[in-house]
């Protein structure tokens, strides 16, 4: 099946002028035209925005979203690069969710302790 722009944007949540955005940025894998110009969105397209909003969601620069869309086009010789980026994101989301769970605990605490004061009034 066939999207236009529109309904991408509409389908992941995002405005029409991003998904322009990242094309030219070349964020997004090469996008097929139809005859009179007009961007032509399949389902591995879709899915692959879907994974760009996580990657940007978890913090991966564009810099490294650019990086893997290269490495993509070069084709599978570039696996293992493809795969050290990933794991290299993976682990700074980790530290990012340890660094929030100690900030969440702290928040915790000082819940517990206004609990606390108005118990004790």
């Amino acid at each position: 099946m066939n999207y236009t722009i529109g309904e991408v944007a509409e389908k992941v949540n995002l405005t029409t002028f991003t998904l322009r955005y990242y094309e030219k940025e070349k964020i997004l894998l090469p996008i097929n035209r139809d005859e009179s110009g007009k961007r032509v969105f399949k389902k591995k397209d879709i899915e692959w925005i879907n994974l760009i909003k996580c990657f940007k969601e978890t913090g991966m620069s564009m810099e490294d979203i650019k990086k893997l869309v290269e490495l993509i086009l070069e084709g599978d010789k570039t696996i293992p690069k493809r795969l050290e980026i990933l794991k290299n994101h993976k682990e700074k989301v980790l530290k990012k969710m340890e660094d929030l769970e100690k900030n969440l605990n702290k928040i915790d605490m000082k819940i517990k302790w206004y609990n606390d004061q108005i118990k004790k009034t």
